[in-house]
């Protein structure tokens, strides 16, 4: 048989040595546009599954749908790219990779079938790697917690388990920040690339990146330096953090108050939002918050009055219409059910993309959720008109409260 010599340095190029040879149970790349994460890492799997003769891998998108062009295409390049295709045996339906050598498979899956991911029975060796690409889209940590567990068992002398993450820069509440960037462990590798470690931009694709420094800072931050940041897709875009009080937001003219309340229980947290509307200049002030899981009605009707707000006009998800007679009952006299309709949902957020909303930093889930509330895509990966329904509550709570405003089709469950 002969041996076919590659040199990786050509073939990979630089900037990711550690990020190559790391063993470490997680490894993780953020990285901006053009920062060759997904090939590198396509390479180095690839690289990987003919050497180690044991070892299976994994691939994970949150949509099966969106594997095909995504991984499965980079992975294709990469055999390519190492002029090895006659190695390998790739398939459409199932779709999957085959190394004919040694009949080592790669698998594709999408969180949105999980049952597949937990029943991977492998034919050789063992299940060992996983990639899990645009982790970011992975708005729960136990979805994330399935699949690290099933990484799991007794590897052959020489293997190693290892997940690895990639993904574009986030929003920076996500939970792969806290998890992996903010902590020093010496299973973890977190990594943060850009396009500056990309030798194969010419010079065409190196003055994009220099327009948007110097005409949108903002986003060359992320998607240029590779920051955490959401730079498109998001529902809300015209928001900030701001320190203000009550009192100097009240003595603006036409100031009113505004709250909302959805429900949640054991899953989902109860959720109510406080705000201030200014109509004529345009603003919302969102300035305190209530977020906690497995409150009863009672729970919630006290945790209202402690903040103050028990004589305020709350508007209420209409969904739970006896958890609103019941918090009347508790001397919550002045809830009411909201009122929804085919596009209230569009309608409230068409209202609400008109407004700066202004934050004070200690509402902290409001941060979160706005921060990577986003609209939804189809099975193909294209944007829907549609938001995502996760981590949406204080979204939710926050059209509630602001629909005495909001124009639209609407019908009442009074």
């Amino acid at each position: 048989m002969n041996e076919k010599r590659i040199s990786l340095q050509e073939v990979v190029g630089k900037g990711y040595k550690d990020y190559w040879n790391f063993k470490g149970r997680y490894r993780v790349c953020k990285g901006s546009r053009a920062s060759k994460k997904s090939k590198t890492t396509a390479l180095n799997l690839i690289y990987r599954i003919m050497k180690y003769p044991q070892a299976n891998l994994l691939v994970v998108r949150k949509v099966f749908g969106t594997l095909k062009d995504s991984c499965y295409t980079e992975l294709k390049w990469a055999i390519h790219r190492y002029g090895v295709d006659s190695l390998f045996d790739c398939k459409l339906s199932p779709l999957e990779i085959t190394y004919k050598p040694t009949g080592q498979k790669i698998y594709f899956r999408g969180l949105d079938d999980p049952l597949k991911i937990t029943s991977i029975t492998v034919d050789v060796g063992c299940l060992c790697w996983c990639w899990i690409e645009e982790a970011y889209e992975i708005t729960d940590e136990n979805d994330f917690n399935m699949l690290d567990e099933s990484i799991r068992g007794i590897t052959p002398e020489g293997l190693f388990k290892q997940i690895t993450l990639t993904l574009n820069p986030w929003n920076e509440k996500h939970w792969i920040k806290k998890r992996f960037f903010d902590k020093e462990d010496e299973n973890i590798l977190a990594m943060t690339t850009n396009y500056m470690c990309n030798e194969w931009l010419d010079e065409a694709d190196l003055k994009v990146f220099e327009d948007m420094k110097k005409n949108n800072p903002r986003r060359y931050e992320v998607a240029g330096l590779g920051n955490w940041g959401v730079t498109e897709g998001l529902v809300y875009e015209n928001w900030s953090e701001h320190i203000f009080t009550l009192d100097e937001v009240r003595e603006l003219e036409g100031i009113e108050s505004v709250f909302g309340l959805d429900f949640g229980y054991t899953n989902d947290p109860t959720a109510f939002f406080c705000g201030l509307i200014d109509i004529k200049n345009k603003v919302i002030y969102v300035f305190d918050e209530m977020y906690q899981k497995g409150m009863s009605n009672e729970k919630i009707a006290e945790k209202i009055r402690a903040m103050g707000y028990s004589k305020e006009r709350i508007t209420a998800d209409c969904a739970e219409p006896k958890s609103i007679d019941r918090l009347r009952e508790l001397g919550i006299w002045n809830i009411r059910p909201a009122r929804k309709g085919k596009d209230s949902i569009n309608n409230g957020i068409d209202f609400i993309q008109s407004f700066k909303i202004l934050i004070h930093p200690k509402c902290e889930n409001f941060i979160k959720e706005i921060g990577s509330y986003c609209w939804d895509k189809d099975k193909e990966g294209h944007s829907i008109n549609k938001p995502v329904d996760a981590d949406n509550h204080l979204m939710d709570a926050m059209r509630y409260a602001l629909e005495g405003y909001i124009k639209g089709k609407t019908f009442s469950f009074e």
